[in-house]
C-alpha cells in the first residue's frame, strides 16, 4: 500500500497549506480536506472509499464537491465510512438539500452516487489485496476516531484530531507491526489551555503520549497551525527527542 499526503495543515494560505487528506493507493481517501482538490479528474474518479475521522470542515470539505464532480462518471457509489455520529452530522448538516444535495438519493435511492457506511470503534473494513482500515478511539470536541491502515508491509496509524487519549494509546501499543504514526499537534505550549479546551495536542501533551508508547514507529506531525508551526516544531524537538518527530508535508509517501 502506498499512502500519499495530499494535505496535512491545520489551516490554509498558500500552495503548501492544504487541510487534511491522505490517498491510499489510488482508491482510498483518509479524510477529505482541501488537499483533495489538487488531484486531477482522472484521479478523483478512481476513489471508491472515503474514511472520515470526524465531521469538522477541514477534514470533510471536499466530500461534497468530490461526489458532485465524479458521481455520473462512476459505475458504483462513492462510499463514505465513519462513526454513526459523524455520518449523522454529514447527513443532517451537509447533504441536507440546503447546504448540498443529498447525493445518497441521486439519481435515486436504489442507484445513488453516494453511500454511507457506519464504522464503530474496533471495526475493520477489508479492502482487498491484503489492505484493511480499522477504527481506533480518539478524543476531540466532536465524536472522532483514528484509523489504522494495514497491509502486508505493516501498519500506519493516523490520529485525526485528538487530545491525549488513554484508549488511543492502548490501541497503538497493541499494534506490533506499526511502522508509522501520523499524529496531530495543533498548538504550541504557550496555547496549552486552548489545546486542552479544543481537545488538540500541544508539544508537552505529545511528549507525554509518546513517552508511554511501547512501540517504536516513525512519528510524523500533522495539523500544525500555520502561524505557529515553527514554534510548535521547535518545542516538539526539545521534548520528544527519543522519537525525533518530523513534520508531514504534501506529497510525502509511505509504503506498507
Amino acid at each position: 500500500m502506498k499512502v500519499r499526503v495530499l494535505g496535512c495543515s491545520g489551516g490554509i494560505g498558500g500552495r503548501e497549506q492544504r487541510t487534511t487528506a491522505l490517498l491510499a493507493d489510488h482508491d482510498v481517501l483518509i479524510d477529505a480536506g482541501t488537499g483533495v482538490g489538487d488531484l486531477e479528474f482522472e484521479e478523483l474518479v478512481r476513489i471508491d472509499h472515503v474514511f472520515v475521522t470526524h465531521a469538522h470542515l477541514d477534514h470533510i470539505a471536499m466530500i461534497p464537491l468530490l461526489v458532485d464532480t465524479v458521481g455520473d462518471a462512476r459505475a458504483t457509489p462513492l462510499v463514505v465510512h465513519g462513526s454513526p455520529e459523524t455520518l449523522r452530522i454529514l447527513r443532517s448538516h451537509i447533504f441536507n438539500w440546503l447546504v448540498w444535495p443529498d447525493f445518497s438519493s441521486i439519481p435515486d435511492r436504489s442507484n445513488p452516487y453516494l453511500r454511507f457506511h457506519e464504522m464503530r470503534i474496533g471495526e475493520t473494513v477489508q479492502l482487498g489485496q491484503g489492505r484493511a482500515v480499522k477504527a481506533l478511539p480518539a478524543l476531540h470536541t466532536v465524536p472522532a476516531v483514528a484509523f489504522q491502515l494495514s497491509a502486508p508491509g505493516g501498519s500506519l496509524v493516523f490520529s485525526g484530531d485528538t487530545a491525549y487519549s488513554e484508549p488511543l494509546l492502548a490501541a497503538i501499543n497493541e499494534i506490533p507491526d506499526l511502522r508509522y504514526l501520523l499524529i496531530e499537534t495543533a498548538f504550541p505550549d504557550a496555547l496549552h489551555d486552548l489545546a486542552l479546551a479544543s481537545r488538540h495536542l500541544s508539544p508537552s501533551l505529545l511528549a507525554l503520549f509518546l513517552e508511554r508508547m511501547s512501540v517504536q514507529p516513525e512519528v510524523w506531525i500533522t495539523h500544525l497551525k500555520p502561524s505557529r508551526a515553527s514554534t510548535t516544531l521547535e518545542e516538539i524537538g526539545r521534548l520528544c527527542g527519543r522519537f525525533a518527530p518530523r513534520a508531514l508535508y504534501n506529497n510525502l509517501e509511505f509504503f506498507l
